[in-house]
């Protein structure tokens, strides 16, 4: 079964480059490479104007091929949550990568050293069995791992939240060099990313900064140079950016964007951001309260929410595995069997991972076709 698996050849791609939009087969997603170029660079120059690295999350696009763009576009690096995802990025010529997440066990932590011996890569830790495992398989590779010490900034969930306690993971971290290093401090909150006021998102990053502040100088005052303090991210980049305290930003989802972060609320002079990532399904069904579309619960993610249909006058009503039920207001334009329809996605990072291919479209046009190769990199 596994020999079979791996065998196993990805899916065809949905179109080939010059094919126009309404030939694309469906259900398939579309990127806007207009909207996506825009997006990164307003985040980019914002982010670099403060002084800032530029780190963006991987997470939110699984795709070397936009992770290229991103350092073609000023990033230092990039951002991974697990170890196989960065073996993905690693193979397509990313060099430096941090991977924002635990790692624990024996499969794992191989997994990292063996990539640390051919990119510049970094960890984060909340525990010191982390860093037991993380240490053992370094000497064992002969790899140097930076490793960040990860906070607890609000979230409630991973990070401690003491100077002692970070000061004692430090201490763990140097008994293992030269093969790990202190690199710093992880304070993200994800949370905060999704307050719609920006009021709140200021005073959660105030908070942060308050906390990180205090650690960083108890660390520091014990003789520990803390260079980095990374995070941040599509909702609260420009807070961090202004903080005078942070040195990267880590936003992800903020080339793509879906409907729930649009649904926040910015203050004047904050760069509006641009939906770049559509489902694009085709009606299979069309009744007088309702047309059925071909991609469901397989091709949209709804932990937040159902997507968005961008056809004047018509909502989504429910999806299941494989259908989009959508109705329409008195004011609706028709809608035909055969016809293709974009919808939003509610939440860009899970709704990606439902799919094999990214087409990049500009005038509504084929001019992309990339793979989420990173997709079920779950390790």
């Amino acid at each position: 079964m596994t020999a079979l698996f791996a065998s196993h050849p990805r899916p065809s791609s949905p179109a080939d480059r010059c094919t126009p939009e309404a030939d694309i087969d469906t259900p398939a997603l579309l990127v806007d490479l207009d909207a996506l170029e825009a997006n990164m660079t307003a985040v980019h120059q914002r982010i670099a104007a403060a002084g800032l690295r530029v780190r963006p999350h991987g997470k939110a696009h699984k795709c070397p091929d936009i992770a290229q763009l991103q350092m073609t576009a000023g990033a230092c690096g990039i951002c991974c949550q697990k170890a196989s995802e960065a073996e993905v990025f690693a193979a397509a010529g990313i060099k430096d990568i941090l991977i924002t997440n635990q790692l624990v066990g024996r499969a794992k932590v191989e997994r990292a050293a063996r990539l640390a011996t051919r990119v510049r890569l970094g960890v984060c830790v909340d525990h010191a069995l982390q860093v037991e495992q993380i240490g053992d398989a370094a000497r064992r590779h002969e790899a140097r791992i930076e490793v960040l010490i990860e906070l607890d900034i609000g979230h409630g969930r991973c990070g401690v939240g003491t100077s002692s306690a970070a000061l004692a993971l430090a201490r763990e971290i140097e008994h293992y060099a030269p093969n790990l290093f202190f690199g710093g401090i992880q304070a993200f909150r994800g949370s905060a990313q999704h307050m719609r006021e920006p009021e709140a998102r200021a005073a959660a990053v105030a908070f942060a900064v308050e906390r990180v502040s205090a650690i960083k100088d108890a660390l520091e005052k014990a003789g520990l140079n803390c260079p980095t303090v990374t995070g941040g991210g599509t909702g609260t980049y420009a807070l961090e950016a202004s903080s005078q305290l942070y040195t990267e930003a880590q936003p992800g989802s903020y080339v793509l964007m879906d409907t729930d972060y649009a649904a926040n609320r910015h203050p004047a002079g904050t760069p509006s951001l641009q939906h770049a990532l559509y489902g694009l399904c085709t009606v299979i069904s069309v009744h007088e309260t309702h047309a059925v579309l071909d991609g469901g619960l397989k091709a949209f993610a709804v932990d937040q929410g159902l997507p968005r249909i961008v056809k004047p006058g018509w909502t989504v009503k429910t999806l299941s595995d494989e259908h989009t039920v959508v109705v329409p207001d008195a004011e609706a334009e028709a809608l035909h069997v055969g016809d293709k329809v974009r919808l939003i996605p509610s939440h860009c990072d899970p709704t990606v991972n439902l799919h094999d291919w990214l087409i990049g479209v500009r005038q509504n046009t084929v001019a992309e076709v990339w793979a989420v190769a990173a997709r079920g990199a779950l390790f």
